[in-house]
């Protein structure tokens, strides 16, 4: 029997930061491709759309006009899937039935006034001011009483559910902890208090020194594919200085923010040569939480894009049913976008 080797034999791989499993079958990339392939999307927008409800000056539901914004501009979600002024109330029966309201506020972050502008294409001094937006949002909607945690992220793309392709995020702030930051959580507060060191902060170390599975890096942040990731090309972005959320970085550190956010979502682009989908969303805590403990601020980017611009990763059968599984080591995806230019294929905006 042949000794075992990550880039050919089945393996699981553990996910410390949910305690949860993946499959690897890097085996499969030698079976021949016949799945489903469409068209890729258009790359042409125009910078001002007057049939856009995001673009500066136009109008939303209800009638709302946006004002003609320069910068970036942030208003309450006029569909939010939560409300501050919800009926509070629990169904319960028999520990089966269950359900308990949740109270909440929902905000839109326009991180442009351009329509045809996204993350990979805006300048990254352009992108500090989302940056400083997404930290004001977070200090405001974190003092609000009740509210446990706000959750910053963006939807990429049509196929990701977004429903506009003006450059936009979303911020839901909840009365509770959603599941996935629970679990982060309470792996991070377990292995400070037996490590007594931090979780994320030893991982990074580790990726460091090995280079295996670095994407990008800067003197603030790294950008790698997790030993654990389930989407092809998934990343993460880690801060290198362990801190709980955005409002404890310097200047330096929220430049270079925008920045690796910049590299990451450029090579991106560049590996398709399309506007690349994703789901993007940072994992933080505030700091006087006591639930801090250990925890380091990072980001997720989890794209759909298997092979090509028009060959998508779905969630079905084994993975639905039993635990998430992929072909592409995350290695050799590792080393697919570092190979990448730096630089747009598409030029200057």
């Amino acid at each position: 029997m042949s000794s075992f080797d990550l880039k050919i034999h089945p393996h699981r791989r553990f996910n410390p930061l949910t305690r949860e499993w993946v499959l690897v079958s890097p085996h499969r990339t030698r079976r021949p491709w016949q799945g489903q392939v469409e068209a890729a999307a258009s790359e042409r927008l125009q910078q001002y759309d007057p049939h856009c409800y995001l673009c500066p000056g136009n109008s939303r539901a209800g009638g709302v006009h946006n004002p003609n914004y320069d910068g970036t501009f942030v208003f309450e979600n006029d569909f939010a899937a939560l409300k501050p002024d919800g009926a509070a109330g629990e169904l319960r029966e028999k520990e089966l039935i269950l359900a308990i309201s949740e109270r909440g506020r929902c905000r839109v972050v326009c991180f442009s006034p351009r329509h045809d502008l996204t993350l990979a294409r805006m300048k990254v001094a352009d992108i500090e001011r989302v940056v400083e937006i997404w930290t004001s949002e977070f200090v405001s909607l974190s003092s609000q009483p009740n509210i446990q945690s706000v959750q910053i992220f963006e939807n990429r793309g049509a196929i990701m559910g977004c429903s506009n392709p003006h450059p936009h995020g979303q911020i839901w702030a909840n009365e509770t902890i959603p599941d996935q930051l629970a679990k982060e959580l309470i792996s991070s507060g377990e292995y400070k208090r037996e490590h007594k060191s931090g979780l994320l902060e030893d991982y990074l170390a580790l990726e460091l020194e090995k280079q295996e599975r670095i994407v990008a890096a800067n003197e603030q942040f790294v950008a790698l594919v997790p030993f654990w990731a389930i989407w092809p090309f998934e990343t993460m972005i880690i801060s290198r200085r362990r801190v709980p959320c955005l409002t404890e970085f310097n200047a330096a550190e929220k430049k270079g923010l925008a920045d690796i956010l910049s590299q990451v979502t450029i090579r991106y682009d560049n590996l398709f040569n399309t506007s690349f989908p994703y789901t993007m969303g940072f994992h933080q805590v505030e700091p006087t939480r006591g639930n801090a403990a250990g925890f380091h601020f990072h980001a997720h980017f989890y794209p759909p894009l298997l092979r090509s611009a028009t060959v998508k990763k779905f969630m079905v059968g084994f993975e639905m049913l039993a635990m998430p599984q992929r072909d592409i080591t995350p290695e050799a995806a590792a080393e697919t976008l570092k190979k990448l230019p730096g630089v747009h294929y598409l030029g200057a905006n």
